[in-house]
């Protein structure tokens, strides 16, 4: 009786110390649990086996392997134990070997190897030892079936799940939702239709499969007849459907009647809302939301950016910032874009430092994209140094630079990078011939622009699109060789557009060629009948010649056909926060005043040194005081006003304007630069224009 006692308690020592060893291991507390190990005047086989996985539990295969080699007797659950610690590991390498070395394998054993080669990517590895195995349980099928779901293997796993002796709900809701991701919808529905057994998932990858393939009306009369409670799962799946379909009035509809709207659902709703412009609407879900993730403040930000509110995207930047959210990378991306677009350069160093931090800066898209921010912010020095510190530049990162001095006027510098560009590896692309060409057309290099389209088929494999000759026609027009654009035009292996049209009207009205202009505009008029643009250019034509009854006619032309032009519109960052103004109108401006004594005490020094202004940029027969009035409340000289007015001495005031600059107000910022002793950065539709000392850089060519 004694030994039997004896027996029983040492029975009960044993299997009470492993299970302190694994709960001990368990707990992350795997020194306690080697002491508890170490404890023992007799270690059990289980308590050997206990230690061993708390090691590989707790991330040391080394010290599991060194325990696993000590043990003076091992069972098939230690070698079991070993295999799956490596696979927990990642060292499958190990646990092949291991496997091979056992000296008897068990279902279990082969199961877990299979596993170990599935979790790793190893599939077809997985199925050579499955097919291997002497016997296989539900558990083997699964893990099998599972790694053909996860490679996409989907034939493969529709052999396997038509061969499995036991088609649990587990395997059947996975082949409904491996069979709808490769679009095969209805072989889906006749497995789900066969199943005796369904839970809540199998109903709910039923319908996501619908939503995935477009098939939302399907989707929507399976979610209204699914007998189990619906989880935050399938409302969203089903809110997923019609958001990705674009069917937002649905959507709106079905999120409001969510029973709870979790942020992957909110987030649903940002994105597809402003896809569609509907931002109001996109913030006051935004704004709704009790929590927020990286994907709702970046989906916000970047639907901003796509539809043109980039002062908004600014100002959510701030309020992350304030809130201490750190941003992701396409948030950062997003808002630099925004810095480009609204020449914000504080906010554009302030993206760049963040981007330093996370070491971003070396991606060499990201260079790309910090390049064009500090190209568009006018701060080209900046953008130049981000260019040399890569060593291996790819193609994007010449076009951005050819790009930047392009938009500069600095075309000797465009036209070396553009020769310097094969030899470090690279070869130009169509982008890249279309940056150089303008660069060409901006600083006047004509014959050398017109040598490079010629030869760009022969030299460069890349045949003229209608974007070169768009590119060309400009160069041509702006040197006043208005004939030869339109002989050029005529000769075109492609179909004129929009841009091509465009471009001959606007050297038409630069050097008043009316007879050519009216060919361009007309064209322009069947082509884009909405676009304001050609009608504002012919109407600048005759007003020049003071051809009062065409303006109006045109004017009036306007009104029937119901085509309004864009206002004219400048923005100014002081002390980051941009600042908008539209051509004359500053009263609501809370510093109005101030910007009314700037620009007289302006005016008053521009007089003095000479300046006259040049109505012939008036578009309206008014008498001569009221269009000087017109001319001195453009937008941009008014922005140059609040510059002046804020800005520091020393600091170059950076205006950007969403229209071409005009000809008086070219004039009157250039003498403005020399009276007030002052940089001024001009960035309009086309291209930037550097005012210092009473000269511009474009040296008045443009």
């Amino acid at each position: 009786m004694k030994r039997v006692h004896l027996i029983l308690h040492r029975t009960y020592c044993t299997v009470n110390s492993s299970y302190q060893i694994s709960r001990l291991s368990k707990l992350g507390q795997i020194n306690e649990a080697r002491k508890c190990f170490d404890s023992q005047r007799f270690k059990a086989i289980g308590s050997w086996n206990s230690i061993v996985s708390g090691y590989f539990s707790n991330g040391m295969p080394v010290e599991a392997r060194h325990m696993f080699d000590e043990m003076p007797e091992r069972n098939i659950v230690s070698w079991n134990g070993l295999v799956s610690g490596y696979i927990k590991n990642g060292m499958i390498k190990e646990a092949r070997e291991a496997f091979e070395m056992m000296p008897e394998r068990n279902v279990v054993s082969w199961t877990a190897m299979v596993k170990g080669y599935v979790q790793e990517g190893m599939v077809a590895e997985a199925e050579t030892l499955f097919w291997k195995m002497p016997e296989r349980n539900e558990v083997s099928w699964t893990v099998m079936f599972g790694g053909f779901i996860d490679d996409r293997r989907v034939d493969d796993a529709r052999r396997l799940y038509d061969m499995m002796p036991v088609k649990d709900v587990v395997a059947s809701t996975n082949m409904i939702g491996g069979l709808c991701k490769e679009g095969r919808v209805d072989e889906a529905r006749e497995i789900f239709d066969g199943m005796r057994d369904r839970n809540v998932i199998t109903w709910t990858s039923m319908v996501t499969g619908y939503c995935q393939n477009n098939r939302v009306d399907v989707a929507r009369k399976l979610f209204e007849v699914m007998p189990e409670e619906k989880t935050e799962v399938s409302w969203t799946s089903m809110l997923l459907g019609y958001t990705l379909s674009g069917r937002m009035e649905e959507a709106e509809e079905f999120f409001e009647a969510m029973p709870v709207k979790p942020v992957i659902a909110c987030n649903a709703m940002i994105v597809g809302l402003g896809e569609r412009g509907e931002m109001e609407k996109a913030r006051r879900v935004f704004d709704q939301m009790k929590e927020r993730d990286d994907a709702t403040w970046r989906g916000m930000i970047k639907a901003y950016e796509r539809k043109g509110f980039e002062l908004e995207a600014l100002d959510l930047f701030g309020v992350m910032q304030r809130q201490g959210v750190r941003p992701s990378f396409p948030s950062l991306i997003s808002v630099l874009s925004v810095c480009g677009a609204l020449a914000s350069l504080e906010y554009g160093r302030q993206v760049h430092a963040h981007l330093v931090r996370c070491r971003f800066d070396v991606d060499v898209y990201v260079a790309s994209v910090l390049m064009t921010m500090y190209v568009k912010c006018g701060e080209f020095v900046k953008a130049k140094l981000v260019f040399d510190r890569f060593p291996s530049k790819d193609v994007i990162m010449w076009n951005s630079i050819i790009s930047g001095y392009a938009s500069h006027g600095l075309g000797e510098e465009a036209l070396k990078v553009f020769h310097e560009m094969p030899s470090s590896g690279t070869m130009p692309n169509k982008v890249t011939i279309i940056a150089i060409l303008t660069a060409c057309s901006y600083a006047g290099k004509v014959e050398e622009g017109v040598e490079i389209f010629e030869s760009m088929e022969s030299r460069l494999c890349v045949a003229p699109s209608v974007e070169h000759y768009s590119c060309m026609v400009d160069m041509l027009g702006r040197a006043g060789r208005i004939d030869e654009a339109m002989k050029l035009i005529e000769s075109m292996t492609v179909k004129p557009d929009a841009t091509v049209w465009g471009a001959l009207l606007g050297a038409c009205r630069t050097h008043s060629r009316l007879d050519l202009a009216e060919v361009a505009a007309k064209k322009l008029f069947e082509i884009e009948p909405e676009n304001a643009g050609p009608y504002v250019l012919l109407s600048s034509i005759n007003a020049s010649r003071a051809n009062w009854g065409d303006v109006a006619a045109l004017r009036k032309d306007m009104r029937t056909k119901n085509v309004s032009k864009f206002p004219g519109c400048s923005w100014i960052e002081v002390d980051k926060k941009v600042h908008t103004f539209v051509r004359g109108d500053i009263r609501n401006h809370p510093e109005k005043t101030m910007i009314w004594m700037m620009l007289e005490r302006t005016e008053g020094l521009l007089r003095e040194a000479g300046y006259s202004p040049d109505c012939s940029h008036v578009l309206h027969d008014v008498d001569e005081e009221e269009k000087m009035d017109n001319l001195r409340l453009h937008s941009e000289r008014l922005a140059v006003a609040y510059g002046l007015l804020k800005l520091p001495e020393g600091v170059p005031i950076r205006v950007i304007k969403n229209l071409r600059v005009c000809g008086d107000c070219h004039a009157a910022i250039k003498l403005t630069s020399k009276v007030t002793e002052r940089e001024i950065i001009l960035r309009d539709a086309n291209r930037f224009h550097h005012f210092k000392n009473g000269v511009c850089s474009c040296k008045d060519y443009w």
